[in-house]
């Protein structure tokens, strides 16, 4: 479960709906629990693609005839598929789907990809309203197979109040302590999965090259969410590289990565600065945090490609897709706190301005409220 299916719960709790969460068990549900939301087991899990999935349809069924909830939203395309379908053959009177993928995709055979899409179209019969993160494609109804009249963008953001800058003395102790690095470092932060490992060494050893009286490390972190950028964007094309020179084991060991780990907040005042390779459609969620947390950010906008991600000089836009041409933006930040200072301040106002998930939650509240729900139905299920 992903750090915004957490915040929209809690949202809808705090409006006053009884919510329930159907999903296999694991260790959400004391977090869950906590909150009064029910958990509502399920025995075969569905993290599957659609054509297996629907084996969760029977069992999906008896569980919404039984509890009779006014409304259904699934997540995701794989649990949206049995989730859309069962709610409707149950006669749910409100159906909302989040849409966190460009579409139905599937690999394998011609009839396996021929199902899945028929039992896309399908699911999408079924769904009264669906949220959709990327406004690029709440008006594309031929793609996403669901009309633009039934769709709601509902932009990603982050919870301002947990992220917030902390870059206290001991703040950045504890962190820095959690991370297994050094208080005099400089702690490079970056989204793991936009660069392959072998272009990330490159880009350590090149800016330590340029700044070696620095003790430079990177973390890499990542925040589960798929990405439609072009991840490895800005590496593949720094290839060719002047800087060629083998990795030396103490740069492998420079490298921290956190994974999805739940306390991110708890870690960025140990990170000086960011790096957002590949850029997209959508900022990658780590990236909002960082900048949320007032650190600076360095991003890559590719030539050509037309974006408003480094406007009104909030964050460094590279121009030049090389791994030299990054590393030089980093050494230069990274030898210039004053100016990280400066640029973590505009960070934050940017992440104020743009970031916010407030006006998300509200748009899905408000989505919820138009739905034609039978009023004599108590129950939400989610």
């Amino acid at each position: 479960m992903t750090d915004r299916m957490v915040r929209q719960l809690r949202a809808a709790v705090d409006a006053g709906m009884e919510v329930g969460v159907v999903c296999p068990s694991g260790p959400v549900v004391d977090l869950l629990e906590s909150w009064s939301i029910r958990h509502l087991p399920l025995r075969r899990a569905y993290p599957s693609p659609p054509v297996t999935g629907v084996s969760a349809v029977p069992e999906l069924i008896r569980l919404f005839r039984k509890l009779e909830p006014g409304i259904v939203h699934t997540h995701g395309t794989w649990p949206g598929v049995p989730g859309s379908i069962a709610a409707r053959v149950s006669g749910v009177p409100g159906i909302v789907h989040s849409d966190h993928e460009p579409g139905v995709a599937s690999a394998g055979s011609v009839g396996r990809r021929t199902t899945t899409y028929a039992l896309g179209r399908l699911a999408a019969a079924c769904i009264d309203v669906e949220l959709v993160d990327d406004l690029h494609r709440v008006a594309r109804p031929a793609r996403a197979r669901v009309p633009s009249d039934r769709r709601v963008a509902l932009p990603v953001g982050i919870d301002l109040e947990r992220f917030r800058p902390q870059r206290t003395t001991v703040g950045i102790a504890r962190a820095r302590a959690s991370l297994g690095l050094p208080p005099s470092a400089v702690v490079v932060g970056t989204v793991d999965g936009l660069v392959p490992s072998h272009e990330l060494r490159k880009l350590l050893a090149s800016t330590r090259a340029r700044v070696p009286h620095l003790d430079v490390h990177v973390v890499t972190m990542d925040d589960g969410h798929p990405r439609d950028g072009h991840p490895g964007d800005w590496a593949t094309r720094g290839a060719a590289s002047s800087d060629a020179r083998p990795v030396a084991p103490t740069e492998l060991d420079a490298i921290v990565s956190v994974g999805r780990r739940q306390e991110r907040e708890e870690l960025y005042p140990g990170i000086d600065l960011f790096v957002l390779p590949a850029v997209g459609t959508r900022v990658p969620r780590t990236a909002m945090e960082a900048a949320a947390c007032g650190l600076p950010v360095i991003t890559v906008v590719p030539r050509g490609r037309a974006t408003s991600i480094a406007a009104g000089n909030q964050w460094i836009a590279v121009p030049d897709p090389s791994v030299d041409g990054l590393s030089e933006a980093v050494a230069d930040l990274a030898n210039d706190p004053a100016r990280r200072g400066t640029m973590g301040a505009r960070s934050r106002a940017k992440a104020e301005a743009e970031f916010d998930d407030r006006p998300a939650l509200r748009s899905m509240l408000d989505a919820y409220r138009r739905l034609p729900v039978d009023r004599r139905s108590t129950g939400r299920s989610r």
